[in-house]
C-alpha cells in the first residue's frame, strides 16, 4: 500500500507535472466561462517556470543533502562489507537492446567496484529490485551480472537482493542476506543526495553503516552550478523535490530513525 500510495502522490506532487496540470487546466478554461481563472492558472505557471529558470533553487536543495555526509576519508583498513544500492541500471531497456543500459547514477556501481577490489574479503551485496509502479516483471539484480565482468569483477562474490523496491525495502530486505555482527564495519554506496534517506532507513533496520556517498550533482560553490537551461533546471529541481518530500513521508510513515538524518544521530 505504501509503496503504491507514493507512487501515485509523487505523480501529483512532481514540480515538472504541477506545471503541467496548472498550464492545462488554464488554457482548458479559458474555454469556458470561468476564464478568468483560467487566465489566472496559465499566467502563474508560466511565472513558476519562469522563476525556476532563474533561480538554481534544485541545485541549491540537492547540494544541502549532498553535503550532509561527507565522503569517507581516510577508508577504515577493515571492511566486513559493502551493499550498493540501485538504480544505476535500466532493466527494460537492457533486456530489449541486450545490453546493460546505465542510467545517471552509474557511479554507485563503478565506486562499488572500486571498493570490492580494495577489499577483496569482503562481502558484497546489491540490493535492487524495481521502483516501477507498472512493470514489477524485470529485476534489476537479476540483468545486472553482465557488468561486472565489463568493470572488472568477480560476480560469484555478490550477494543479490532483487525483491525491494524503494530505500527503506533496500534496508530490511538487505539485513537478514548481511547478518551483520555487533563491531562489523559495513559500507553502503548511494548517490549522495539519497544518501540522507537511506541511512534513515538503514538505522531504523537496525543496521549501523558507513555512508560512502557517490554520484555527487551539485559543486561546492554557486557558481559551479549556474545555467539558465529551463530542462536542466526543471529536472534538477525534480529530483530535490522527490528527496525532501521522500525524507518527510519516510519520516511520517516511522520508515526513517529523524527527518533529516545525519552523521550526529550516528
Amino acid at each position: 500500500m505504501f509503496f503504491s500510495l507514493s507512487k501515485i502522490l509523487w505523480w501529483f506532487a512532481a514540480p515538472a507535472n504541477v506545471l503541467f496540470l496548472l498550464l492545462a487546466a488554464g488554457v482548458l478554461l479559458l474555454w469556458t466561462r470561468w476564464r478568468r481563472l483560467g487566465r489566472g492558472l496559465a499566467t502563474l505557471a508560466v511565472l513558476l517556470f519562469m522563476t525556476i529558470t532563474a533561480l538554481p533553487l534544485g541545485s541549491w536543495m540537492i547540494q544541502q543533502l549532498e553535503d550532509r555526509f561527507p565522503m569517507v576519508s581516510p577508508l577504515p583498513p577493515k571492511v566486513d562489507g559493502i551493499v550498493v544500492l540501485g538504480g544505476a541500471v535500466n532493466p527494460w531497456m537492457t533486456v530489449e537492446r541486450g545490453q546493460v543500459a546505465l542510467g545517471d547514477h552509474a557511479d554507485r556501481l563503478t565506486e562499488f567496484a572500486a571498493l570490492a577490489r580494495r577489499y577483496p574479503e569482503a562481502r558484497l551485496i546489491f540490493s535492487g529490485g524495481t521502483g516501477s509502479l507498472t512493470r514489477q516483471d524485470i529485476k534489476e539484480a537479476d540483468i545486472i551480472a553482465p557488468l561486472w565482468e565489463q568493470i572488472g569483477l568477480d560476480g560469484r562474490r555478490i550477494v543479490y537482493e532483487n525483491q525491494s523496491r524503494n530505500t527503506y525495502e533496500n534496508a530490511v530486505l538487505s539485513f537478514p542476506l548481511a547478518r551483520p555482527r555487533p563491531g562489523e564495519t559495513w559500507i553502503m554506496v548511494t548517490s549522495a543526495f539519497h544518501m540522507p534517506r537511506a541511512v534513515g532507513c538503514f538505522r531504523k533496520a537496525g543496521w549501523t553503516i558507513l555512508p560512502y556517498p557517490v554520484d555527487y550533482k551539485t559543486g561546492r560553490s554557486f557558481l559551479s552550478d549556474f545555467s539558465l537551461n529551463p530542462a536542466s533546471r526543471l529536472m534538477s529541481l525534480n529530483a530535490a523535490a522527490h528527496e525532501w518530500l521522500g525524507l518527510v513521508f519516510y519520516r511520517l510513515t516511522g520508515k526513517t530513525d529523524s527527518l533529516f538524518p545525519g552523521p550526529a544521530s550516528s
